[in-house]
């Protein structure tokens, strides 16, 4: 079995222990301390085989006083270790247990406690391993060994309570939780069925350690939170475009086309440059489809310079703000800011909207991409409530990175 960090680190634990036993320490007689010697100095040349050998020849001289045992036992632990021989590691690091206490016990009990779940043998390591704790040992190695025999046992449903409680802990100290803890709640929040709860640790992860495949993990379940409309999956694929994490041909196509049903033909045009940008655009057998695709977005945003101004005077003749927010918003992308800022404020002051917690949402997306003021784009932003996906989709735009 090919050795796991943590019995690399028992490895160099023992041989520390054991250069720290002077071969030729007063006590010692010639025929125990000689061969100890030599044992010390096998394992510093990587000889453990040999050393473990000179050990017991060390251990086989008559009349063994305590010193001698103590320096062989340590020896031998660390000889036996590094020779792969974990049963007489276990042995002696027993036998050097057996006459410790305090701190020096619970050093002796991990040790033991990582070789006995080296051989697999998970019921001896756990014991050893709650020995080690009530010692007082409760290093990052301990916490470690721990999680490897709960993740061994399958008890994922302690697990994720572990783990919980170590997040809210950190939450609780005004601390960003540990990025291991999260991943180790979010795959036993997984494994147990637990979706809403796997959902809210992906989040975590998001706002925490933003990197690339958890902003695609979370955004991949996002449309299926519960009373999540379908009416946002446009928006999920703007928060994958942002976060680099919308990468396919097809998917750059579809936002595209999705952003020119929605009557914004200067996002459309900017979602297909970004796919021509990255490769995804513009190459292969579908190379012809991508120019009509952005022909056609020429052509729309050439009709909506020029119908804008018409359409804007007619929504301001409108019982309801819903038209001027949708027509302000179409200013925005294409360098009105503005305008297009000033028609959607006096369409959410009018009033009678529809979905108001979109209209919100709108204008906080549109302040942020204007870059005028960030400040009032996220005051914007966290001002939406919406239980449908708005405040989700809010949420996440005030922490894009970049700003979105």
């Amino acid at each position: 079995m090919t050795k796991s960090p943590r019995s690399r680190l028992l490895a160099l634990t023992l041989v520390a222990l054991a250069a720290a036993q002077p071969a030729a320490a007063q006590g010692l007689r010639p025929e125990v301390g000689k061969p100890l010697q030599q044992a010390g100095e096998l394992l510093k040349a990587g000889k453990a085989k040999e050393a473990l050998a000179r050990v017991r020849e060390a251990e086989a001289a008559g009349g063994i006083t305590p010193a001698e045992r103590q320096t062989i036992d340590t020896m031998k632990a660390a000889a036996a270790q590094r020779a792969g021989d974990l049963p007489a590691a276990v042995q002696a690091l027993e036998a050097l247990a057996a006459r410790s206490s305090g701190a020096q016990l619970g050093q002796y009990a991990e040790q033991i406690a990582s070789a006995y779940a080296q051989m697999r043998n998970n019921a001896k390591a756990g014991e050893w391993l709650a020995k080690a704790v009530a010692a007082g040992n409760n290093g990052a190695t301990v916490r470690q060994l721990q999680q490897y025999l709960q993740a061994a046992s399958g008890d994922y449903a302690s697990i994720a309570r572990d783990a919980a409680a170590a997040v809210h802990a950190a939450e609780q100290a005004g601390r960003r939780p540990d990025e291991g803890e999260l991943l180790r709640l979010a795959d036993a929040q997984q494994r147990t069925g637990n979706t809403a709860g796997y959902v809210a640790t992906l989040e975590k992860l998001v706002l925490d350690y933003p990197k690339k495949e958890y902003w695609s993990a979370f955004l991949a379940r996002l449309p299926r939170k519960a009373g999540f409309s379908q009416r946002y999956d446009i928006d999920v694929m703007r928060l994958r475009l942002a976060t680099g994490t919308l990468t396919k041909t097809d998917e750059y196509m579809e936002l595209a086309q999705l952003a020119l049903q929605a009557g914004l033909p200067a996002e459309a045009l900017r979602v297909i440059d970004q796919g021509y940008k990255s490769g995804a655009l513009g190459t292969g057998a579908e190379a012809p489809r991508h120019q009509r695709l952005r022909e056609l977005a020429l052509k729309h945003l050439a009709d909506a310079k020029a119908s804008l101004g018409a359409q804007a005077a007619e929504a301001a003749a409108e019982k309801d703000g819903d038209q001027l927010v949708k027509i302000g918003y179409a200013y925005v992308p294409i360098g009105e800011v503005d305008k297009g800022l000033q028609l959607m404020q006096q369409g959410i002051a009018k009033g009678g909207l529809k979905r108001p917690d979109e209209a919100r949402l709108r204008l906080g997306m549109a302040q942020l991409q204007s870059g005028r003021n960030r400040a009032q784009a996220l005051q914007t932003l966290r001002g939406v409530k919406g239980s449908d996906g708005t405040a989700d989709i809010a949420h996440l735009w005030t922490v894009v990175p970049n700003g979105g």
